[in-house]
């Protein structure tokens, strides 16, 4: 998780995976539901709307929008072009073709695209794909973000450009450079050098003599690739150039970084990394002098207790008794806690996607809570249905009273509750615009009281509820037509609309996280004025600045917008945020602390925001202070609709086989297509298998329709199944009239073919549950057959192919409807936290008359660092052909259910019987019954969820006690614990088990394991590749 709205830029190259693998389990679930659902959780993308695209064609880009975003996607649009004639400049470099840009109204529409698979977090603000290099983002609402998220990814775009160009390396070579080359080159060429936020990181490393080198920054993900990136980005150009910076990076992706570095800039990362740091150290060494520690400041109340430790957004209740605040404490999502304001004891968890079922995720990254007058209630942003929709919980019971959507309001922020109760005042997106908004919440109606392109943001209620003051970009500074956009300001609006007041401040700064004295005569705020983020306050009656704080790092949330700052409504008490050691603590002053030092309203000084070398001029500092260069005009660009076709996304990578023997040369092979639409919506897959004759030849096909809620899935192929053997033998041979002896070599081939056809549905109820239905038809034909080559003295004199009786075909229809549900989290080796369920019922019907029937339910209870995993399985074929030998048995014994009975693992001394064993045999069935506990502890792993902080290889011990039965329609289960017994009965092992994470590619396990039913047998050890269960 990034620290910022771009959290994941740039989205790795290699083939689209989804199509392969849902096809896949697909035709697994259809013909094989008992192997395949033990894979086939995971959660759902869902698309809760249908959204009607329609394209902007300007010179370089296709610009995909939808209404109702008309106004701001053809500011984007200008946007893209000035951003293209910047970057090209940098590069040296024009795009080939026209590239796409996808543009969604609010992030949470942007995490339904089926542009990018998988899921996608809050903290990710926009994502430039590999494939077709498409441009995948959120409009914010606030234009300048807008447009940095934009700059960002398209110098992605012109990374992907590159890197495929004759001169760069490929994607192969993009890829294998390390995250803050790629991610550090887009922060800088899009922010610049004057970022207050990534110097505050730096300032941070310096006082804790932390600054990473380059190897460190590279192999050690401690260090947030973003900010140390740009900020490393920043010294090249500044030292070098920004041309140079530029040569630099193409020459990476060809030859690497070391070799890179060595050829343009004549030196080596331990050099460079050296000057690096004497450069930072000689810039914000004397500027933090004389400043306080962030230990220091006030009363600390949640303290940064590992690197990295996230308590964001505090909310002092109106009494000053509580404090309510986001944070990972939970390990796996953001949550909300509360903890005593007074001595900064957490009290309990107050809210989370963990505890309620009827939200996905809480909406943290811009946002906090608001406690209601009487401290009896808590609202805050929820996503839930596609949306962000406002939640009314109980801060007593933790229940969430209340979920309240605006209708033509996509993403919410900054819920703030009046002093009467009545109302709750917003920042709302509409068409990628934000607007303020006030909710009445007796009768439900909302009122609208800005409607501009403007940024309106963070609504404050004035102690006597007449007046809301919030954040926004309005000023001379901020010019749309030049799409150039002033600092972020304070203003006053009255609660009932009308005109709208700027609030006296420091130009040039940004001015955020305002908050009332009880008396309404001060207003609290945070401001870079010099480019330190601190506290100050405002007379209101006055116009009076003054400075409370003077923090060395700043008082800051998880992005440079986040709020940071809260006030209790009776008390005064402050309570905010600050930066350190690379996570957020949160402090408090009392009222008396918090008068502050007179400041005059002065222009904002940027020494200690500019990023080392101070005194570069660069050519991205040039082009960020000119907003006309290549802007193009306002004006009517192509509009037209979007029309889905399936173009090439992936070939691939082909396999080819050549083998010679006496029966000749084969040539086997195969490869496969994978089509796509613009927007990810329809998927088509096409694979190609050959072996050598055209019996041999197979191939599957597969659409994938995804455009709305209800998914759908249609495909067949043909897949053949070759096996064989081959015997020699002498025979009597007649020759020219002689019988001589030879050599007769007959290679027996058997052909199984599998014709199938599948369609299948998906409805997810939300993005952890989801029904099923499927249907599909096989068809398995037999083929054998027999090819002679007759020898004499090693010359070829006869050669001969024969068919052999084969089996009957059998062919199978079967219907599967199954409703699954996942909310799990996984570590590193298996899941840890949450549960998992899949039920399933299947009739077949055809050659054999059956059923089967799956329940698997897993639960995860996670208790730091310990989880304690249960699981219960049943898998049973059910009906007149449940037991029939044409059917493969099942098998209790598979490393995946009970471990300690692996098939391998027998010997023939351990069988009892004289014609049978049992042993062995209550192991096979037709129904099976499994039952697992494990308690697991991650050994190696991460500062945040490991015993020992080693995440090269990611280590989980655990204890384990298996325990299953197998029976048939039949035979039934003797339920009895027996070391030794002729009879059908349950079988249990315990024993130890290590997983490890092979490179992020593979889970190993190897288990010590004892079987209590295979007395002879004993401890021994087993291994496997697969995640846990």
């Amino acid at each position: 998780m990034g620290d910022d709205r771009v959290g994941r830029g740039l989205a790795a190259p290699g083939p689209r995976r989804l199509p392969a693998a849902l096809a896949s389990l697909v035709l697994a679930a259809v013909f094989f539901p008992g192997q395949a659902s033990a894979q086939y959780f995971g959660r759902n993308k869902v698309q809760y709307e249908t959204f009607d695209f329609r394209v902007l064609r300007t010179d370089h880009f296709d610009l995909h929008y939808y209404p109702p975003a008309t106004e701001a996607a053809a500011d984007a649009a200008r946007m893209a072009e000035r951003w293209y004639g910047r970057l090209a400049g940098v590069f040296g470099h024009d795009l080939t073709g026209k590239t796409p840009i996808i543009l969604y109204a609010d992030h949470p529409d942007f995490q339904q695209t089926n542009v990018i698979e998988g899921m996608i977090g809050e903290g990710t603000g926009g994502v430039t794909e590999a494939l077709r290099e498409r441009v995948v983002m959120p409009l914010t609402g606030v234009y300048r973000e807008t447009d940095h998220v934009l700059g960002h990814e398209l110098v992605h775009a012109f990374q992907y450009d590159l890197a495929s160009s004759p001169q760069g390396g490929g994607l192969s070579g993009l890829s294998r450079l390390p995250l803050w080359v790629v991610e550090g080159l887009a922060e800088y060429l899009s922010l610049g050098r004057d970022d207050p936020h990534t110097a505050m990181w730096l300032r941070d490393a310096v006082l804790r003599g932390d600054m990473p080198t380059i190897e460190q920054l590279t192999r050690d993900s401690r260090y947030f690739p973003y900010r140390f990136g740009h900020a490393l980005w920043a010294y090249i150009g500044g030292r070098w150039s920004d041309s140079t910076a530029a040569v630099l990076f193409r020459a990476a992706t060809h030859q690497g970084w070391g070799p890179a570095l060595a050829r343009v800039l004549n030196t080596t990362s331990a050099e460079l990394s050296a000057e690096w740091h004497a450069a930072i150290r000689s810039a914000y060494f004397p500027l933090i002098q004389g400043r306080t520690a962030p230990a220091d400041v006030g009363q600390r109340l949640i303290a940064v207790e590992e690197p990295g430790d996230m308590n964001l957004s505090p909310v002092v209740s109106p009494d000053g008794r509580y404090v309510a605040f986001f944070s990972e404490r939970g390990l796996f999502t953001v949550e909300i806690w509360v903890a005593d304001a007074q001595t900064g004891e957490v009290v309990r968890k107050l809210a989370g996607p963990a505890s309620d079922a009827h939200f996905d995720a809480i909406s943290f990254m811009n946002s906090a809570g608001s406690w209601s007058p009487d401290g009896r209630r808590f609202a805050f942003v929820a996503i839930a249905e596609g949306d962000n929709q406002l939640a009314i919980l109980d801060v007593a019971s933790g229940r969430v009273e209340r979920r309240i959507g605006v209708p033509g309001v996509g993403a919410i922020s900054g819920p703030a509750w009046s002093p009467d109760g009545r109302s709750i005042a917003f920042s709302g997106m509409a068409g990628g615009i934000s607007d303020l908004y006030v909710l009445d919440l007796e009768s439900g109606d909302v009122r609208q009281l800005t409607r501009d392109r403007y940024a309106d943001l963070q609504p404050v209620w004035s102690p006597d509820g007449r007046t809301l003051v919030f954040v926004t970009d309005r000023g001379d500074s901020t010019d749309f037509s030049r799409l150039s956009y002033g600092t972020l300001r304070l203003a006053r609006i009255d609660a009932a609309g009308g005109e709208i007041e700027l609030l006296p401040g420091f130009e040039g700064a940004k001015h955020i996280s305002p908050a009332f004295s009880p008396d309404g005569g001060s207003l609290y705020f945070v401001s870079d004025r010099e480019g330190f983020s601190d506290i100050y306050r405002l007379a209101l009656d006055s116009g009076e600045l003054f400075q409370v704080t003077r923090v060395a790092t700043g008082v800051s949330g998880i992005t440079a917008l986040a709020p940071a700052l809260s006030v209790a409504a009776q008390t005064g008490r402050l309570v905010f945020s600050i930066f350190e050691n690379r996570g957020y603590a949160i402090h408090a002053l009392d009222p008396e602390e918090a008068v502050g030092t007179p400041v005059a309203p002065d222009k904002a000084t940027t020494v200690a925001s500019v990023l080392p070398p101070t005194t570069a001029e660069t050519q991205v500092g040039a082009y960020l202070a000119d907003p006309l260069a290549w802007l193009p005009p306002p004006g009517d660009y192509e509009e037209v609709s979007y029309r889905p076709s399936l173009g090439l996304d992936y070939i691939g990578a082909p396999t080819i086989g050549v083998s010679t023997g006496s029966f000749g040369t084969f040539l086997g092979g195969s490869t496969a297509l994978y089509f796509g639409d613009m927007l990810g919506n329809r998927v088509l897959a096409v694979s190609a298998a050959a072996a050598g004759t055209l019996k041999d030849l197979g191939g599957e096909a597969f659409y994938i329709n995804r455009a709305r809620r209800w998914n759908w899935l249609a495909g067949g192929g043909r897949v053949p199944y070759l096996t064989g053997f081959t015997t020699l033998e002498t025979v009597p041979v007649q020759v020219d009239g002689q019988v001589l002896l030879g050599r007769r070599i007959s290679q027996y081939r058997s052909r199984t073919y599998y014709d199938q056809a599948v369609v299948g549905t998906q409805y997810p109820f939300s993005t952890t549950r989801r029904f099923e239905l499927t249907g599909g038809y096989v068809h398995v034909g037999f083929d054998n057959e027999v090819e002679e080559v007759i020898t004499v003295g090693g010359s070829e004199v006869a050669r001969s192919t024969r068919s052999l009786p084969a089996p009957e075909g059998v062919h199978l229809g079967q219907v599967a409807a199954a409703f699954v549900g996942d909310n799990s989290y996984f570590g590193f080796t298996s899941p840890i936290s949450g549960s998992r369920y899949r039920f399933e019922v299947s009739p077949r019907f055809g050659s054999l008359s059956f059923g089967t029937l799956l329940a698997d339910w897993r639960r995860y209870l996670f208790r730091a660092p310990f989880t304690l995993a249960l699981r219960g399985v049943h898998y049973g074929r059910y009906g007149p052909d449940a037991d029939s030998d044409r059917l493969g048995p099942l098998f209790l014994g598979e490393q995946t259910l009970v471990r300690g009975y692996e098939i391998g693992s027998f010997r023939a001394s351990e069988c009892s019987g004289t014609v049978d064993c049992p042993e062995f045999d209550r192991l096979v069935g037709s129904r099976l019954a499994v039952a697992n506990l494990e308690l697991r502890v991650p050994l190696f792993g991460t500062e945040r969820y490991g015993l020992i902080d080693f995440p090269m290889l990611p280590t989980e011990l655990s204890v384990f006690l298996d325990a299953g039965a197998a029976w048939t329609g039949e035979e039934g289960v003797t339920l009895e614990f027996a070391r030794r017994s002729p009879d059908r009965i349950p079988v249990f092992s315990t024993g130890l088990s290590a997983r490890f994470n092979l490179f992020g590619y593979l889970v190993l396990e190897a288990y010590y394991a004892y079987p209590f039913q295979r007395p002879d047998r004993g401890w021994h050890w087993g291994v496997q590749i697969a995640p846990g269960w």
